[in-house]
């Protein structure tokens, strides 16, 4: 494929999905609460409506950012809501640190399930590597997040692939059973600006863009690459709905049963991967808002924001404790979003993005 074409209309999808991927999406969990337990038929109606909103907002976005050059996330809320952004600030951090302290938690369980050892080493090799990628700055992130994208798309392939091989017939029956009490649209919607909300942070990868076509056509392609690994994990947690709906982790519920243990280490490596990859595409999109206000950044000040900013997380996750963080941030960030970002994004920006 021409190297153009693919950092014009692929890369942006692919850094997209990097960002949004995290602990809930790799694991199956956010499918199972914004999406399975809506029914599968209406779990994939919610799923149409997300990739909708997603691309939609991504090509206004890219857009905007074309257009006016706005290549991180500061001056491009600026130009959307004036005086306004810093509410969009304070948004972006208290979401930074809850997704990252939630990315934390979730490598340390993940090297500590794979090899044994204490959580905390788990999380140092998280560390570590979010700040040795954050220091080469985005030539390197960019090469790194969208090859991980293309390895997490065939190990999600081959997994739905054995699966289907395997349980094919329970797919089959239990894609029928729908509950008449299901939401079609609201999964959707909440998922929608939950993910979308944090997508200035890759407006880094928009510099390749050089017009409105490709800009429109661009930010369809990525809504539509940051949904295709939810739907091979959909249809593979439906093998065995609807006891998924009760596991912590619907991934290893599936490939437990699949019972292929090399495949489970794959995908937990894989799965770690996607950890290091949303929190290097946050703390990125910060350094970039630093680097447009103090143009004389360096590697190691980039670095050393990203390990600072992993470190306050973490601490406050253990301090607060994750499950009441989840609990009840994820809900008012979703809905801050969609009232500073989105809808925003969806009047003002649509408006801007029409003009000549």
């Amino acid at each position: 494929m021409n190297r153009i074409v693919f950092q014009k209309y692929l890369l942006p999808g692919f850094i997209f999905q990097s960002l949004i991927i995290g602990g809930g999406y790799g694991t199956g969990r956010e499918l199972v609460e914004f999406f399975l337990n809506a029914g599968p038929v209406a779990g994939l109606v919610n799923m149409a409506v997300a990739t909708i909103i997603w691309s939609i907002v991504l090509a206004i976005c890219f857009e905007l950012a074309r257009r006016g050059r706005h290549y991180e996330y500061r001056s491009f809320l600026k130009g959307l809501l004036g005086k306004g952004w810093v509410s969009y600030e304070v948004l972006y951090l208290v979401g930074l640190i809850l997704v990252v302290s939630v990315m934390g938690s979730a490598s340390g369980e993940i090297i500590h399930e794979m090899f044994g050892i204490p959580n905390l080493f788990g999380i140092i090799i998280m560390m570590v590597l979010v700040g040795i990628i954050v220091f080469f700055g985005t030539t390197l992130i960019e090469k790194v997040l969208s090859f991980w994208s293309i390895i997490l798309y065939f190990v999600f392939a081959v997994m739905f692939i054995a699966v289907y091989s395997k349980f094919g017939d329970s797919i089959g029956m239990n894609i029928q059973v729908q509950s008449n009490e299901a939401s079609w649209t609201i999964g959707g919607i909440k998922y929608a600006a939950y993910n979308i909300g944090m997508a200035p942070a890759i407006l880094f990868c928009v510099r390749h863009i050089e017009t409105r076509h490709e800009a429109i056509i661009s930010g369809t392609i990525a809504g539509v690459i940051g949904m295709i690994p939810a739907v091979f994990m959909f249809f593979a947690m439906l093998s065995q709905y609807p006891q998924v709906l009760e596991s912590a982790v619907p991934v290893n519920l599936v490939l437990d049963h699949l019972e292929w243990n090399g495949l489970k280490l794959i995908f937990q490596i894989v799965l770690f991967g996607t950890f290091i990859e949303t929190g290097v595409g946050l703390l990125h999109g910060f350094n970039e808002r630093i680097a447009a206000v103090h143009q004389g950044l360096t590697n190691k000040w980039r670095s050393s924001i990203a390990l600072g900013l992993l470190v306050i997380s973490i601490f406050i996750a253990n301090a607060v404790g994750l499950v009441d963080l989840i609990a009840r941030g994820y809900g008012a960030l979703t809905w801050g979003y969609w009232i500073i970002f989105v809808l925003p994004v969806l009047t003002i920006g649509f408006r801007r993005a029409l003009q000549r």
